[in-house]
């Protein structure tokens, strides 16, 4: 069986094309510039040509994107958004309103996407026709039996409530429901309609394809994916930490049942801090508090644990930890570090779907 797995970061979007009948290691696999990357740079091509700005599509990833509409915005320059893709950049309209940003019609758009001085970017997490088109100029034919794709959804806060309050709410309330690091992930139709990056790829998903497709947090993904490291698999009790190029997310497993997790931005964290939240997560001590006080989403401690499990790490930014006395093991699944978050999203597509989880998990151990 053939499945699309595409991890979806702030740099990067990472894509595998998995087959079953395959070598892991012999997979088609690309490392690209993320879709937020992406409008980014068509942004800034736009304030460098001193263009107005109309952005249509889909609820996305901020970040760079959001980053590059201001600086054309405090550049002088008029941006306009239809609605969708306007909730790129705060979930609440009036918000986006106050940065600046006009929210149009898609009738308006229409009228303004006709304009010369306006330059048109369509907004959108996942690009099918793209990769499928990559895969093709490789002679590689792009049929799949299941489409994973993970993203990372703060969900749609109520107005008086904190985005990173309410993403971690939600992580804390799924795991006290199945505790199960492989137990999370929906398929289009069970996605909550308050996670709406994540509803936007079901809305977007291409209509005529019979292959089904699975959404998974990141931050689940690639803990999952260091279990494709053969050292990680054996140890019962580990500590696992992805640092992203945005988010630093560290979980404490026995076995695949989460004990413990907190989540912070990686730029607001260096190795000491990383080290002390590491060793306070698994001593019980780490609250929700002093993470959320720092900026970053929260913590929680649902059960105690071994106080020296097995410390892994993977993600772009794992050079923080080089050299730690924590002497963390830098997972390397199958070899590619880079792959975790797909190689994570595969194991739980397979868990999610029972006529398939043996043929999964045979082509995944080495």
């Amino acid at each position: 069986m053939r499945i699309l797995a595409i991890d979806i970061g702030t740099g990067t979007q990472d894509i595998l094309l998995f087959d079953s009948a395959n070598v892991v290691e012999n997979n088609p696999k690309l490392v690209m510039p993320s879709p937020t990357a992406i409008v980014a740079r068509e942004v800034e091509r736009a304030t460098g040509a001193g263009k107005t700005l109309l952005l249509t599509g889909a609820t996305m990833g901020g970040g760079p994107c959001g980053w590059a509409v201001e600086h054309h915005l405090k550049a002088g320059y008029r941006v306009f958004a239809t609605p969708d893709a306007a909730r790129t950049f705060d979930d609440h309209l009036e918000n986006v309103e106050r940065m600046g940003i006009k929210v149009v019609s898609e009738d308006e758009a229409q009228r303004l996407a006709d304009d010369d001085g306006v330059s048109c970017i369509t907004m959108r997490d996942l690009d099918m026709e793209r990769i499928g088109r990559s895969l093709v100029s490789f002679g590689i034919e792009p049929r799949y039996d299941g489409v994973a794709v993970a993203v990372f959804d703060h969900g749609a806060a109520p107005i008086d409530v904190s985005d990173r309050t309410f993403r971690f709410d939600h992580l804390r309330r799924a795991v006290e429901a199945n505790p199960s690091l492989l137990g999370h992930g929906y398929l289009a139709p069970e996605v909550p309609v308050y996670l709406t990056r994540m509803r936007s790829l079901v809305d977007s998903y291409p209509g005529g394809t019979d292959a089904p497709l699975f959404l998974l947090d990141t931050a689940p993904a690639g803990a999952i994916g260091c279990l494709g490291d053969s050292e990680v698999r054996s140890h019962h009790e580990r500590l696992l930490v992805n640092l992203g190029n945005m988010h630093a997310t560290a979980f404490h497993l026995d076995g695949d049942r989460i004990l413990g997790l907190f989540e912070h931005h990686t730029g607001l964290v260096d190795q000491d801090k990383v080290n002390r939240l590491l060793e306070r997560l698994v001593s019980g001590a780490l609250e929700n508090g002093e993470v959320f006080a720092d900026h970053g989403h929260g913590a929680h401690v649902f059960t105690r644990g071994d106080k020296r499990p097995f410390l892994a790490v993977t993600g772009p930014q794992r050079a923080l930890m080089a050299g730690s006395p924590l002497r963390p093991h830098f997972a390397v699944p199958y070899g590619d570090m880079m792959l975790s978050g797909c190689f994570g999203l595969v194991r739980a597509f397979g868990a999610k779907m029972p006529q398939w989880r043996d043929e999964i998990e045979h082509a995944l151990i080495v």
